[in-house]
Order: C-alpha cells, then sequence, then structure tokens
C-alpha cells in the first residue's frame, strides 16, 4: 500500500495532507526517513513514525482508555470535555466512539473503536456481556441490600424487576456489583432501590477485559490481539 494511503487510513488527513507530512519529512518508517509519499509498505505489522511518534498500522482500532471524572461519553459534550479529548488526533479523525457510555462522574474501563459490529456485540442486551461496577456505598451494606440486588429491585418506569448478575461485598461500603445490560443510570438506581446510594462509581471489567492497574486516569492504550480474542 502507498505511504500516503496508509497514513490516511491512520487518520493522519486527507491523501493531500498525508502527502505532504512525507515530504516535509516527518515521516519514517523502521527508524529512516521515507521522502516518497507513494512508496509501497505491506501494511499488516508495519509500525511507522511521524515526528518522532510510534504508530502501528491498525485496520480497526480497538482501545481501553481508563476514562477520569468530568468527561463525556460523547463526541458533542454538552457540560463537560469529550473522552474523545483524551485521545491523539489521528484516532479521534478515524471516528473512534465509545463502545457504550459511563456517567460523567463514572470512572473505570471504557472501550473504544471504529469498528461498529463490534460495538453492536457488546452492547447489544442479547448478548448480555457482563460489566463489573466498583460501588462505593454512602451507608454501609447489609445482607438484605445484597440479596435485594440479586433478587432484583424495581426501578421506576421499567416493567419487571432488574436483577445483578453477580455482586460481591468486598468491603463495609464497596461492593463489586455485575450487570448484562445498559440502562439509564441502572447501578445508581439499583443501589437506591436497594435502600442505599451510591457515593463513587468505577467500571472495572467489560466481559474478560479487567481495567489494568498500570494504566493511569486519563490514559489509553490497544487492546491486544489475545485481549480481542477473548471478546
Amino acid at each position: 500500500m502507498q505511504l500516503e494511503r496508509i497514513l490516511q487510513s491512520q487518520g493522519f488527513g486527507s491523501r493531500k495532507a498525508c502527502r505532504g507530512l512525507v515530504r516535509h519529512g516527518r515521516v519514517a518508517v523502521a527508524g529512516a526517513t521515507v521522502a516518497d509519499p507513494f512508496a509501497e509498505f505491506p501494511p499488516d505489522g508495519l509500525t511507522f513514525q511521524v515526528d518522532g511518534s510510534d504508530w502501528p498500522y491498525r485496520e480497526k482500532a480497538y482501545l481501553m482508555l481508563n476514562k477520569p471524572a468530568g468527561h463525556e461519553c460523547s463526541r458533542a459534550p454538552k457540560h463537560h470535555p469529550s473522552v474523545l479529548s483524551l485521545l491523539p488526533e489521528p484516532l479521534r479523525n478515524r471516528d473512534v466512539q465509545p463502545v457504550g457510555r459511563l456517567d460523567e462522574d463514572t470512572t473505570g474501563l471504557l472501550l473504544l473503536t471504529d469498528d461498529g459490529q463490534f460495538i453492536h456485540r457488546l452492547i447489544s442486551p442479547r448478548h448480555k456481556v457482563a460489566k463489573v461496577y466498583e460501588v462505593t456505598a454512602k451507608h454501609p451494606v447489609d445482607d438484605g441490600q445484597i440479596a435485594a440486588l440479586l433478587a432484583g429491585v424495581q426501578l421506576h418506569d421499567e416493567p419487571e424487576p432488574i436483577a445483578a448478575a453477580a455482586c460481591e461485598q468486598v468491603s463495609e461500603r464497596v461492593i463489586h456489583l455485575t450487570l448484562t445490560e445498559g440502562k439509564y443510570h441502572q447501578v445508581k438506581r439499583m443501589v437506591a432501590a436497594a435502600g442505599n446510594r451510591v457515593e463513587a462509581l468505577k467500571r472495572i471489567a467489560v466481559g474478560p477485559l479487567r481495567l489494568p492497574d498500570d494504566l493511569p486516569e486519563g490514559a489509553w492504550r490497544w487492546l491486544d490481539a489475545a485481549e480481542l480474542e477473548g471478546m
């Protein structure tokens, strides 16, 4: 594939803009500056450099982000910055978007991609992909509240009680709550219906993927092949 087309596919602008990047000496492959935008390279497994930063070629982008509070999962945020502002410009240009939504004040694991089928598979209620949330409650959590969450609590405007797939007590005020659907403010509403209140909420897992301890808030990384196979 021509180098300018590779750059375009990876979000570095129009073909004309990518041609200019190459001709201005800003693009390298294997550490060597490439002056010809029409030079051919096999894209699979290719890592190139733009302005000294490494970029691996990805036909589709699959990312995980440790979402901080104060960011909206929207391309057109209303009150706070978008989570997309935490990504470099080439990924934003690729139309990467969040897989589902986390509330502005919810932190933790957020997946992003430009693969529409991947998004559908993970958010569709039919596939029942488990999401695990670390819930810090305002009051101590008792056995009755955990039993209610597991048995099902009645939410306003829902015809049937909604039950957690799992609920594990971690400490006096912290539980790990597993859901397989994603209704509006679901965790907060369920905890309230069980007789408590959410003080802090962090998503720590989606399916088999867990939020890594070494990924700081606001940071992102690519998903690797093994992680994708497990999804």
